[in-house]
């Protein structure tokens, strides 16, 4: 009996003082540069349990740590380990950062306003416009105009004719970290001639860890009984669809993968998910529309925002050769990027919530990523 409890003892021992899992934060040095005449730097938020770090080139999340039901933490964000290799990316260019001053795709390069035509950047296939163009928001310098523990606080003004572009386009953002895991980015933009606005944040997630497999069981809910099909080139047809009966019907949390292998149009058009969902929406204000939970760690993220469009991209296009900041290649389907914004290609679709602003107007977004465990 003495034997059996001093093992007892022994154990429980052990098992107090087995060490967690912490963070291993990114090397600001790594950071340190200058672009285009601009001082670039890393800096580190933190609140509750939640520590992110983020870069002021291209007001992208580097990494993202957050604990597992355990207390283990693991960089839940895939990005690269320096301020070079965001610059000259071996893969995958946007990467945690703010995309925009138009997020996701425009059709043919192009949009008229007030009857005068614009041509964009073809950066996309050589026909459309991706994420604001060759130099868009996630290849340029932000102003950072505050900083605390749990704030960065960032201005950019977007050229009038940049990209094609116009207007001067003044936008400010904060990342903020709260003592309820949650990481919130508020946007406000003005401009001096209308011009077309939809920006985003473009964090690409995995709950086990970066470089620690797919996502295929991440378990998803999309508040959503609508999504917007795409053609070939990931540009909306026009047409607004019911998921009822379909891949695209998350209505009830249930695994990316069940359906991603489906011989269904739409999921060979973009060699899996890369589409907005139309918000069902109960209001005007920030509300839940998606969460996302992974069953082995028990994390569960939140994604909440006061916009009517939610994009969810499955990583179709990482292959294995792109290797994260941790050097863990990053596998097909291997990541989740869910991108908060209007529904995309609406300066084509007038039926589509409109993207205009014009002077004396403010463009205003709130998105929210809360994480916890269950």
């Amino acid at each position: 009996m003495k034997k059996v409890i001093l093992l007892t003892v022994c154990a429980l021992a052990m098992a107090c003082t087995e060490k967690k899992v912490m963070p291993t934060l990114l090397n600001p040095d790594d950071f340190k540069g200058e672009v285009d005449g601009q001082e670039v730097a890393l800096y580190t938020l933190k609140g509750g349990d939640l520590t992110l770090q983020v870069t002021n080139y291209g007001a992208r999340v580097a990494s993202i740590w957050v604990p597992d039901r355990d207390g283990n933490y693991a960089d839940v964000a895939i990005g690269r380990k320096s301020l070079e290799a965001y610059m000259n990316p071996p893969g995958e260019r946007f990467l945690g950062a703010c995309v925009g001053p138009v997020a996701n795709r425009i059709k043919n390069a192009t949009f008229t306003i007030d009857g005068e035509t614009y041509q964009l950047p073809a950066n996309d296939n050589e026909v459309n416009t991706l994420h604001g163009g060759f130099k868009g928001l996630d290849h340029v310098v932000w102003e950072v105009r505050e900083v605390t523990d749990s704030s960065l606080s960032l201005t950019y003004l977007h050229a009038d004719g940049q990209e094609g572009f116009p207007g001067n386009l003044l936008i400010a953002m904060t990342y903020t970290v709260t003592s309820d895991n949650e990481f919130r980015v508020d946007y406000e933009a003005t401009t001096d001639k209308p011009t077309h606005v939809n920006i985003a944040n473009h964090p690409f997630f995995n709950l086990k860890g970066e470089g620690e497999g797919t996502i295929l069981d991440h378990e998803m809910y999309i508040k959503a009984s609508r999504f917007i099909p795409v053609d070939p080139l990931g540009i909306p047809t026009g047409e607004i669809a019911s998921v009822e009966g379909t891949p695209m019907d998350f209505r009830e949390a249930h695994p990316v993968g069940q359906w991603i292998d489906e011989d269904f149009e739409q999921l060979r058009n973009v060699r899996g998910y890369d589409h907005n969902w139309c918000i069902d929406r109960e209001g005007d204000g920030v509300e839940l529309v998606c969460t996302v939970y992974e069953p082995e760690s028990g994390r569960f993220l939140e994604v909440l925002t006061d916009q009517p469009g939610l994009q969810f991209y499955s990583g179709n296009f990482f292959d294995g050769t792109d290797p994260g900041k941790n050097g863990k290649p990053i596998l097909l389907r291997g990541s989740i990027v869910l991108e908060t914004q209007k529904w995309p290609d609406a300066c084509n679709n007038p039926s589509f919530p409109s993207t205009l602003l014009k002077p004396g107007e403010t463009y205003t977004q709130t998105c929210v990523y809360r994480f916890s465990t269950k």
